[in-house]
């Protein structure tokens, strides 16, 4: 990484969700904190622990079992076997693997609850996780296998196996052994000391990395599902006063009126429409469906970052009294209320698309636009169809999507002997977010192409903003003339959404 690259400094200090994608998409790099008095806090909480094992204290997975089996006294002959054990046993995670943005994102989310100080770890452990940062070692982490509460305990077993040479990684772009990985750096495993696979693994890391990711994802869709409302308006003559200042001043939600400002400015030089006094609800309420989304913004960061900043493994130490507290901040249930309802949120903004897409195919309300949005001329019109199959699509992803909204959250399983009889369901519920979001990106897609075909066959000029989008977009999407197969430029769309390639709206 280029010494140039900005860093996220990991300490006593919050950090943000866009540094966590910064550093999940390898636009930052990562430093530990150099402050004295943060280190030494550090230190204390270490020392605090190992006092109480020289004591021969009664602490909860260190001199106990974990979970249910927390009455079974593990004498202090087998204390320094423990940690292996946790993290051994839990090493039966299932499903797809974690792509590498989202280990990164996980690596970044346990380190900076562990620099909290109230874990009880070595500082040796914090710079362990940082390396691994900086030299891109991440863990291959099974995406299923947790609910939740106790936190991410199968999935961060992987980051702890791997900080112990166990398992594999992703290691200079393949799928390696750690033990190999490890040995190429020069490095030597670590041996974990009594609390610190508690502190990796009882916490809600790989939740919050995907709640990061996802909220970023769904802020640029926002403007974006604004975007192609506003081309959608201009290709179906759509009457630009329905976003008229005066009119969300009367019912002044902050993000609703905010969606119709940059609404405004993209139509300033439309005339309102002579055809209809009033359009359809998927033009004229979208400021409404896309302002709920951008409404909730505000409360889904504070929601993320708390828990991004928090410490939320158990037990927590006191590094300055060396007291024990025994709780439950491993629970996700923030997570999971913020990943639940951004589901929703985002399967809205699909249902919306779709109903846009579904007009401007349909010569009963496109307003005179070719039916299926074909450009063929007329000798061969009888034989081309557009965007007709692009619709369907559309219509299956945003089905997909609104059945993916089942909230998780509501799904609590008892399980371990129910001493988890309680569980949070927050990592699922941020799985099925993200999955919500690959969906509406994809009607996102389907819809800008033909908002884009849309204007090219209606002709009529736009305002700068939206010529400006629709040059940029004209780069690499022509206009659709004689039928071809659209599926490699809805993936190349889908390519530049995902990486915010559009400039859209300034903050």
């Amino acid at each position: 990484m280029p010494d140039s690259t900005p860093r996220i400094t990991f300490g006593p200090a919050p950090i943000t969700i866009e540094s966590v994608v910064a550093l999940a998409e390898r636009r930052a790099g990562s430093r530990l904190d150099d402050d004295a008095d943060w280190r030494q806090r550090i230190d204390r909480g270490a020392t605090a622990v190992e006092r109480l094992l020289d004591q021969e204290g009664r602490i909860y997975g260190i001199t106990t079992g974990y979970g249910d089996s927390c009455v079974t006294a593990v004498p202090l002959a087998q204390v320094e076997a423990l940690p292996r054990q946790l993290y051994t046993f839990h090493g039966c995670g299932l499903g797809r693997f974690l792509d590498a943005e989202d280990a990164r994102a996980v690596l970044a989310a346990r380190l900076q609850s562990l620099c909290q100080g109230d874990s009880g770890v070595r500082l040796a452990l914090l710079e362990r996780l940082q390396a691994c940062l900086a030299v891109d070692l991440l863990p291959r982490i099974p995406e299923e296998g947790s609910v939740g509460a106790s936190g991410d305990l199968t999935p961060l077993s992987y980051v702890a196996a791997m900080l112990c040479g166990e398992r594999d990684v992703i290691w200079r772009g393949a799928v390696r052994p750690a033990a190999e990985a490890l040995a190429e750096l020069g490095w030597t495993p670590l041996t974990l000391r009594p609390k610190e696979p508690l502190a990796l693994m009882n916490g809600t890391a790989v939740m919050t990395a995907l709640a990061c990711r996802a909220f970023v994802r769904a802020d640029y869709l926002l403007r974006l599902a604004t975007r192609i409302t506003a081309l959608n308006v201009s290709a179906l003559r759509g009457n630009p006063a329905h976003f008229d200042a005066r009119l969300f001043a009367a019912k002044p939600h902050p993000g609703q009126m905010q969606v119709a400002a940059w609404l405004r400015t993209d139509l300033a030089t439309a005339a309102a429409s002579q055809q209809r006094l009033q359009d359809r609800y998927s033009l004229r309420c979208a400021p409404h469906v896309l302002g709920v989304l951008a409404d909730s913004l505000g409360w889904l960061r504070s929601f993320i970052e708390t828990e991004l900043n928090s410490a939320n493994d158990n037990p927590l130490i006191d590094p300055d009294s060396g007291e024990v507290m025994h709780g439950g901040h491993f629970y996700g249930g923030h997570i999971a209320f913020a990943m639940d309802s951004l589901k929703t949120l985002v399967a809205n903004v699909a249902d919306l698309l779709d109903r846009q897409l579904a007009l401007l195919v349909d010569t009963r309300y496109n307003h005179g636009l070719p039916a299926n949005l074909s450009g063929a001329p007329a000798e061969r019109s009888m034989i081309n169809h557009g965007f007709k199959a692009v619709q369907i699509g559309a219509s299956a992803w945003s089905a997909e999507a609104l059945k993916g909204t089942l909230p998780a959250s509501v799904f609590s399983r008892s399980t371990e002997c129910h001493n988890q009889d309680k569980v949070s369901m927050g990592t699922i519920a941020a799985r099925d977010a993200i999955r919500v979001l690959e969906l509406t990106e994809q009607v996102a897609a389907a819809t800008l192409l033909a908002a884009l075909q849309g204007v090219h066959l209606r002709g009529d000029p736009l305002s700068a903003p939206l010529a400006a989008m629709v040059a940029t977009l004209r780069e690499e999407f022509a206009p659709v003339i004689e039928d071809r197969a659209l599926d490699g430029e809805l993936r190349l769309c889908l390519e530049r959404m995902r990486t915010r390639s559009w400039d859209l709206y300034p903050d």
